[in-house]
């Protein structure tokens, strides 16, 4: 799928990733539960490096014949993590409270949802042809 799906998708993993590196930088493990009462140097390292599987894992299967379950499920995944940003907005932790942090978590939310419906389109026969003929 070297095509216009896959772009876009690999813009919004990018988008995920440099989200990822933002979230560093703002301490973003002071969010979750589990982190949030450690000292900050320890808090840090495990935050990152429970990033190298994860960064593993999408990336094996971005490139594996599950490449459009990976689609979905990270579509999901990057909705879900949007929203939960949104309702975090107001929490004392927070520290994307700026315009380039949302610039880069925000449209992670939209493009997925826009990903996630060109991919039912091009799934379901009756979608593409009603598509196509829509258009032409």
């Amino acid at each position: 799928m070297p095509d216009f799906l896959l772009v876009l998708f690999l813009f919004n993993l990018s988008l995920f990733l440099l989200h990822e590196m933002d979230a560093i930088r703002r301490s973003e493990w002071k969010l979750f539960i589990v982190l949030k009462d450690m000292k900050d140097d320890k808090a840090y390292r495990y935050f990152t490096w429970i990033h190298l599987p994860m960064y593993m894992i999408i990336l094996s299967l971005l490139f594996s014949s599950y490449q459009t379950i990976t689609f979905w499920v990270l579509d999901i995944f990057f909705i879900i993590h949007t929203v939960l940003h949104f309702f975090f907005e107001k929490h004392p932790r927070n520290e994307f409270k700026n315009g380039f942090s949302r610039l880069l978590i925000y449209p992670m939310g939209i493009i997925s949802l826009i990903h996630l419906i060109f991919l039912i389109i091009q799934s379901d026969p009756l979608f593409t042809s009603v598509f196509y003929w829509y258009i032409v």
